[in-house]
């Protein structure tokens, strides 16, 4: 069976979506190990509740970004993963951990990439007066969300919408399409080719699966 690592720092809700699907046999695979760079995440508890290793390697013990990336990629290839999952990891990774796994690394964005990289996604898209807000799966690259994007999906933003109204609008769809781009991997059907995502042999366009073109 595929093995998938999860990197997280927070409360681990798309952690326990991708957990679900595992169990439930909508992802053959299984989680083998999840780390965090916050030891009072929460995702961890999930983890250890599911029977998961965790694992928590703090930056604070390291020297700089690349001596505690060198760490972590240690610690992730002892596991022989097949796909590393970002799932609320909120560290910038250095160029080289990245290049390392390259074409087996995915993330998801709550945006509707290439709008909005970074943080404050929710806030910029109300600021800006946007009716449509979403989230994205993509591939990680050097580039600070700036992979080719796998997989969208839209929420509206109503007038009278406060914040957290579009984070857990936001968070709904990102359960729901998160796991069935692991599948999509894990079964073979997706792949990184050049700097492209490919489902089925086919490249996607540039807003992923979900585009309207």
């Amino acid at each position: 069976m595929k093995k998938i690592v999860v990197l997280i720092s927070g409360s681990g809700t798309n952690l326990q979506a991708i957990m679900d699907a595992c169990q439930a046999g909508k992802i053959n695979a299984e989680i083998c190990a999840v780390y965090s760079n916050k030891s009072d995440a929460l995702g961890l508890s999930r983890a250890q509740e599911a029977g998961i290793p965790t694992f928590v390697i703090q930056p604070e013990n390291y020297i700089n970004r690349e001596d505690y990336d060198h760490a972590l990629q240690q610690a992730i290839d002892s596991h022989d993963t097949d796909l590393l999952v970002l799932a609320g990891y909120m560290r910038i990774l250095t160029a080289d951990f990245v290049r390392h796994y390259r074409g087996k690394i995915i993330n998801i964005h709550p945006s509707l990439l290439p709008k909005y990289p970074g943080l404050h996604t929710h806030r910029k898209a109300m600021e800006n007066g946007d009716q449509e807000h979403g989230t994205s799966v993509h591939f990680v690259t050097e580039q600070l969300d700036g992979g080719p994007v796998i997989l969208q999906a839209k929420v509206p933003i109503f007038a009278d919408d406060h914040e957290n109204d579009v984070v857990e609008r936001i968070k709904t769809q990102e359960h729901d399409i998160y796991p069935v781009v692991i599948d999509w991997f894990i079964s073979g059907r997706l792949q990184m080719v050049g700097n492209n995502a490919q489902l089925d042999g086919k490249v996607l366009p540039e807003h992923g699966y979900a585009s309207d073109d």
